[in-house]
């Protein structure tokens, strides 16, 4: 048993970790950052993120015409979490904080740290029903220059000095699986010491325990990350009465240690979880061929022209607009019972409106390559990872005629689609393309945002006609459910500290992330406006650095 004692241990090396460390040692506190993972794997999945921020009224948004505000982006929040519960009380104060933080001091904090912004703004979770309702009024995703690698580089930095100047000591290839209490106060984490690995990134590491350590501090504060990548936990929480079952099969959008069991401990050792059935899983999931961790899964970030059918060819419904409402859409997915639907689009609208979500898959502006970014988002063919997933990928048809399209669908779909009724309602959408009176509300919001000069640069191909051969050729997309965040977890106060089964704080005990869902145990509420779990990470890190 390996036996020490510091100021402040921190449970888990991702971003929100870090930055707690960094405000830790800033204050002068020596800090013990573990991680069950390798040192390939510092950093968390905020690695494999793309990097988008949620901030409000920011110069990048004024440059392109954006009028946003505090109070419109506090009516879109609201309507978007839907607060509820007696517990979301903590929740709603982290919402509030954060609002004023992403439309106050967030940018010249993170800008004096050294990080840059892509200067069009992206629009994600655009909502589609009242203003009342979920999602975004404006553009409001700052995409950061470096991806996710450059939104870790400022905290990774200064983490390793600190470790360098004696005041942090990083132990890898330790798990914590438990909480050591002295009366009614957290002193301390215990758990297993696990065989060293040389494993990349992202990859399975071993789980094979070599010994014990018990850690005695003054505070402890839990940044271990969500459930994402554990199933059965997923499975366990999942909403069934709100949405309905899950899907047989999904694909998974974080590395498997991303376990969850890190709160189940402090659960154990009397701490509070709430809001653990509110999750945030996307319905534009495609499998990796060339996949990092098991059933690895990519999102497809859809512009607004794709044609969206169920997995028997029937469209869907309102709000499944791509890149409109996840939620709603995951909710309609499960109602159908279905575990994979599709998006049958072309070539053009490929280009143009597709992206691919995580740091690897954006190799341009992870690697701030101005010369690579024109070259593949503004030439003819669409970006190479995707050309790749085209190519190569188990889930995309391509053909040149709709009718081998369907014949190339039902070869690797689970319901039998007839061509016939598909070709009927693809004409349909056609023929009210060409009406500039049209009903059919996707045309409707895919004009306006071609209102939208960063949309219509970037992020929306020039309307045309599904069917139209010079658009092709046609493309049919077989989506899965890809898990991604917990929107629950620890109860905190503003301060971080966690609250016990009783109500009360439990002194020595912070949490942070998405361990704390973001902060107070999930200032999402139901639904997320996006930019917001890395936003959350950096505040409710910052917040527990501070306060522990």
């Amino acid at each position: 048993m390996v036996d020490t004692r510091t100021d402040v241990v921190v449970v888990g090396a991702g971003l929100a970790g870090l930055v707690a460390v960094c405000e830790l040692v800033r204050r002068g506190r020596k800090v013990i950052l573990l991680d069950q993972e390798p040192e390939s794997s510092l950093g968390g999945q905020a690695f494999w993120s793309l990097g988008g921020l949620f901030m409000v009224d920011t110069p990048e948004q004024r440059r392109l015409g954006i009028r946003d505000s505090l109070d419109l982006a506090r009516q879109d929040w609201h309507g978007s979490a839907g607060f509820d519960r007696p517990q979301d009380h903590w929740p709603r104060q982290w919402a509030e904080a954060y609002l004023q933080f992403a439309a106050g001091d967030m940018r010249t904090w993170l800008h004096g740290l050294g990080l840059r912004w892509f200067p069009v703004v992206g629009w994600a979770e655009r909502g589609g029903a009242l203003a009342s309702d979920h999602g975004n009024s404006v553009p409001r995703f700052h995409l950061t220059w470096g991806t996710g690698p450059g939104v870790l580089k400022p905290f990774v930095e200064r983490v390793i000095a600190a470790q360098a100047d004696g005041l942090v000591d990083i132990r890898y290839r330790h798990r914590a699986d438990g909480l050591a209490r002295e009366g009614g106060h957290i002193r301390g984490v215990t758990g297993e010491i696990l065989a060293p690995s040389d494993v990349a990134r992202g990859k399975p590491s071993s789980r094979d325990v070599v010994g014990r350590f018990e850690i005695h501090a003054e505070s402890v504060i839990i940044a271990s990350g969500g459930i994402g990548g554990n199933e059965d936990m997923i499975r366990r929480n999942w909403p069934v009465d709100r949405l309905g079952p899950p899907p047989k099969k999904m694909v998974c959008g974080v590395p498997r240690h991303v376990d969850g069991l890190m709160i189940e401990h402090a659960g154990v050792a009397g701490a509070r979880i709430i809001n653990a059935d509110r999750m945030w899983h996307y319905t534009e999931g495609i499998e990796n061929w060339d996949p990092i961790w098991p059933n690895h899964g990519i999102r497809i970030l859809p512009g607004p022209s794709s044609m969206w059918f169920d997995a028997a060819g029937n469209r869907l419904p309102l709000p499944a607009l791509p890149g409109y409402d996840s939620l709603g859409t995951l909710k309609e997915l499960c109602r159908r019972g279905f575990s994979h639907s599709w998006f049958v689009t072309t070539q053009q609208m490929v280009r143009k409106e597709f992206a691919l979500s995580g740091s690897e898959q954006n190799p341009d502006l992870t690697g701030r390559n101005i010369p690579l970014l024109l070259k593949s988002r503004l030439g003819r063919a669409a970006t190479p990872p995707l050309e790749a997933f085209k190519a190569r990928g188990s889930d995309f048809v391509v053909a040149d005629t709709l009718a081998a399209l369907v014949d190339g669908m039902n070869r690797i779909g689970e319901s039998a689609i007839a061509l016939d009724h598909l070709q009927a309602q693809i004409e349909a959408r056609d023929r009210e393309l060409r009406n500039p009176f049209a009903k059919d509300l996707q045309i409707v919001a895919l004009r306006q945002a071609r209102r939208y000069i960063g949309d219509r640069m970037m992020r929306t191909a020039k309307p045309h006609a599904i069917l139209d051969p010079k658009a092709g050729p046609l493309i049919a997309v077989r989506l899965h459910i890809l898990t991604r965040k917990t929107l629950g977890g620890l109860e905190t106060d503003m301060d971080g500290r966690v609250f016990g089964q009783e109500g009360d704080a439990v002194s020595g005990l912070y949490a942070c992330g998405e361990a704390a869902g973001f902060g107070g145990g999930g200032y999402h509420g139901y639904r997320a406006l996006e930019g917001t779990f890395l936003g959350g990470c950096l505040f409710s890190g910052r917040a527990a650095g501070r306060s522990a």
